[in-house]
């Protein structure tokens, strides 16, 4: 059986239809996760949802503990994960309000725990991450937006920053030649760690501003914070949709 965790991004605190039934203050051999997880049902489906960030407190992106955020939720006996993820655009048609399902990352943190593998049982974890995101929760949440019409670009390249600090426009253009269309600070070490898990994972990016250089207007909390909230009640149909599918 198949069993869904949510990831919940910047101004996704909780998840919108949630009937929450259980908190679980999970320890794990890597310390705490970001904050307990919520045990819950939406509609008829059991699901898991973690605000990556914590909440009330605010844990800055390069200080998440990704490897027990992933280690609790496998603990609970997750298989599959959404995780949201506010991002910036910067290919053209990444205009804010765009949402995007993305293919291919590419990471640029450096300093984060990024691996479980410590060697200590003589043994090396190459894992294949050519495709970082899972083909058919891809599919599964494709097919769902389709499904429920909810605009969106089904394919791009998530380039991963450490944060906190947003982008110089210098850095903004690396990132383009790069073959970057979005830029994040959390969607690495994130999905390789699940690849570690064997967790199925995906993410769903919602595009809450223009790249650094890219639009006259400044980049301010405000504005994002405004499209964040337009962008979450999608985002929380989508979920919905997803966890209704007959998958889980």
């Amino acid at each position: 059986m198949r069993i869904l965790g949510i990831i919940g991004g910047t101004g996704i605190d909780q998840l919108d239809g949630l009937e929450i039934v259980e908190l679980h203050e999970q320890e794990t051999p890597f310390g705490a996760p970001s904050r307990a997880v919520q045990e819950g049902r939406l509609g008829r489906q059991r699901l898991f949802f973690l605000q990556r960030h914590g909440s009330p407190r605010a844990i800055p992106p390069h200080l998440v503990n990704y490897r027990a955020n992933l280690w609790a939720l496998q603990s609970l006996g997750v298989t599959d994960v959404v995780a949201i993820n506010a991002v910036g655009g910067i290919s053209a048609d990444m205009r804010p309000g765009r949402l995007v399902i993305p293919d291919q990352i590419v990471d640029y943190t450096w300093g984060r725990e990024h691996t479980f593998d410590t060697g200590a049982d003589d043994t090396l974890m190459h894992i294949d991450f050519t495709y970082p995101y899972d083909r058919g929760l891809r599919e599964a949440l494709l097919e769902t937006a389709l499904h429920e019409q909810i605009p969106h670009r089904g394919d791009g390249v998530h380039g991963v920053m450490q944060g906190p600090r947003l982008e110089t426009a210098a850095e903004i253009r690396r990132m383009a030649s790069d073959g970057c269309d979005l830029v994040g600070m959390t969607g690495m070490p994130e999905a390789a760690l699940a690849r570690e898990l064997g967790i199925a994972y995906a993410s769903v990016c919602m595009v809450v501003n223009a790249a650094a250089g890219l639009d006259d207007k400044p980049l301010t909390l405000d504005m994002m914070r405004e499209t964040l909230q337009r962008e979450a009640a999608v985002v929380g149909r989508l979920l919905g949709a997803l966890a209704a599918c007959g998958r889980f």
